[in-house]
């Protein structure tokens, strides 16, 4: 049920402008940071998909960034171990 509401919720930010139009800001990653949480809760769960999703998000703060970061959502668990 949570996991549910929390991809609902990511959806409709992404389909209202995310982070250009709620921020003012554009992601520094690839995927975005709201993809990356959104597929990381579909993969891993609502507790997992949100810490890897917060600790992403915390990164994504250089406003100045000149190229965008590739960073994927790991494909097991083991893999994500950091």
């Amino acid at each position: 049920m949570l996991k549910s509401l929390l991809l609902k919720l990511i959806a409709y930010y992404r389909r209202t402008g995310g982070g250009q139009r709620w921020f003012a800001v554009d992601c520094n990653f690839e995927p975005t940071c709201s993809a990356y949480t959104y597929t990381a809760i579909e993969r891993f769960g609502a507790r997992r998909g949100v810490s890897l999703g917060w600790q992403r998000i915390r990164r994504c703060s250089q406003h100045d960034s000149f190229c965008k970061c590739i960073e994927p959502v790991p494909e097991t668990e083991d893999a994500k171990a950091n």
